[in-house]
């Protein structure tokens, strides 16, 4: 089953696949996943799963696979620069089964920007022209090495700053599904309290995704709770049955920071 049938009948899916070391061992912090997961809610598109794997190429290509099949769209960051350890051309590739050379587009491309900067081509930084064969290139106008896309596969530099202009350029290509929503109301109760009563209501509106998060407002507990959905008529009676059943429990509502 393709991505394109287990998605026909409803919104267009996303998952977000963070390629890297440096993000597993704590030295990076991710600042991508915020982003696209913003604005793909924006667009209608739902995000089902987010993976944050190594620079192994058999983790790779088994990931990729996995998450091509089950969603509308992959879009992955990290590992398309110039180093030993940039192997996500390839592998995408191999999941694919199709074969990776220079691309000329993009080689033309990265010569110019060097050449206006003087930059000397070699082999290693070559290596960011290279894409699996079959593939549409995504602009850079940050730093010119491409990204590029394969089926349903958008594969992204992992620079926040690069990764934002690619999947800008992107973003209004993509199917639009209906928008996702969001009310929140937040009290001074505990999560404690409030579960059994939460429970019945995610029962009664199975369509609409119902969390609640703990934090502190000045200095004392609260916690937010938050109904996500794309049907604006049954998010505000929620909001209302949200803030009653605050009240049932003896709880009080707080502003939202």
């Amino acid at each position: 089953m393709n991505a394109q049938s287990v998605c026909q009948n409803q919104s267009p899916t996303a998952a977000i696949l963070l390629i890297g070391n440096e993000l597993l061992s704590g030295r990076t912090q991710d600042k991508n996943l915020a982003y696209m997961a913003t604005r793909l809610a924006e667009h209608g598109i739902r995000v089902t799963e987010t993976r944050i794997i190594p620079d192994i190429e058999s983790v790779i290509v088994a990931t990729l696979n996995t998450l091509r099949e089950n969603n509308t769209y992959v879009f992955t960051t990290g590992g398309i620069g110039p180093t030993h350890d940039d192997i996500t051309a390839d592998c995408v590739a191999l999941a694919f089964g199709v074969a990776i050379d220079i691309h000329d587009a993009a080689k033309q491309t990265l010569m110019t920007y060097w050449a206006g900067r003087g930059i000397e081509p070699n082999d290693d930084r070559l290596r960011m022209a290279r894409i699996p064969v079959g593939a549409t290139l995504i602009d850079n106008p940050v730093s010119a090495a491409p990204g590029f896309c394969v089926g349903n596969v958008y594969v992204m530099a992992g620079v926040p700053k690069i990764m934002q202009a690619m999947f800008d350029a992107v973003l209004p290509g993509l199917d639009r599904g209906a928008v996702i929503s969001s009310v929140s109301v937040r009290c001074n109760l505990g999560e404690g309290t409030l579960a059994g009563p939460l429970r019945e209501l995610q029962s009664d509106h199975s369509n609409i995704d119902i969390g609640s998060y703990p934090g502190k407002q000045d200095g004392k507990f609260a916690v937010t709770l938050v109904a996500r959905g794309t049907d604006g008529e049954e998010l505000a009676a929620i909001e209302q049955k949200l803030r009653q059943l605050i009240a049932n429990a003896g709880g009080d509502i707080l502003p939202l920071a």
